[in-house]
């Protein structure tokens, strides 16, 4: 039975899948997709129990790959798009959960940033700690976690500009607070930038584009990759020559 190139969940929303082998699924998240819902309201958004809920049917993407179980082992946000691994079955979410706790996941982002930073590449290392003021926020706290971050931008401009981040640690909005505190916040950031913001776009400018590790069961190089034409048309800016297909 041949296999869909696509996950089509009971909505009919057809979700790509960029790369399978025996023990994970990588697919580009759409946006508005939460994979631990805060509340009771967005449920209806949650990723993780609409794939349960369609393997369980034995909806076809899934019956055609004899599926039994799916289940993510990092988190996007839920108006964060891209590459988000999933694995196949309970021996593979602690092994593949132990390669991204040991740095040992290469993961790349994309973002459009207010402004235009002075630096062309830094790190921020700031420690990150929930904000107790405001449920879901985090903030930058000397007595947080350790959190690294290292930027690098690939086109300028006087209001916005386009950023490759490149998270070391795997904390809550770490891209996002890292931004913020180096004085560029992700365009479309209500918890962490300008709360109006006309142009360019309304949504969260912050795209998964890549993962990179070294196979745990096979010793095999692994490398993921989502598109970024989109992304980047929609902030208005050329494709670089690194994320052309």
């Amino acid at each position: 039975m041949a296999k869909t190139d696509h996950i089509e969940l009971p909505t009919g929303e057809r979700i790509p899948i960029l790369y399978e082998d025996r023990s994970v699924l990588a697919i580009d998240k759409p946006r508005g997709w939460m994979l631990v819902p805060v509340s009771r309201q967005r449920a209806t958004r949650d990723l993780q129990a609409a794939l349960h809920s369609s393997i369980a049917a034995g909806d076809f993407w899934a019956r055609c790959r004899n599926l039994r179980f799916l289940r993510f082992v990092h988190r996007l946000d839920a108006e964060t798009t891209g590459v988000l691994l999933l694995v196949k079955s309970l021996k593979a979410v602690n092994t593949y959960g132990r390669l991204f706790e040991s740095r040992k996941m290469e993961k790349a982002y994309i973002a459009a940033v207010h402004g235009a930073p002075k630096q062309l590449e830094w790190t921020c290392r700031l420690k990150l700690a929930p904000d107790t003021r405001e449920r879901g926020r985090m903030k930058a706290d000397r007595r947080g976690k350790e959190a690294e971050t290292g930027f690098r931008v690939l086109q300028g401009g006087p209001q916005v500009s386009l950023v490759e981040a490149h998270p070391f640690t795997g904390r809550t909005h770490q891209i996002r607070v890292h931004l913020a505190e180096s004085g560029h916040p992700v365009v479309g950031d209500e918890l962490y930038g300008p709360f109006s913001v006309a142009k360019p776009g309304p949504h969260l400018a912050l795209r998964a584009v890549g993962l990179a590790y070294t196979d745990p069961f096979t010793r095999v190089r692994v490398g993921i990759r989502a598109a970024a034409d989109e992304f980047c048309r929609e902030y208005g800016f050329d494709v670089p020559p690194v994320f052309r297909r």
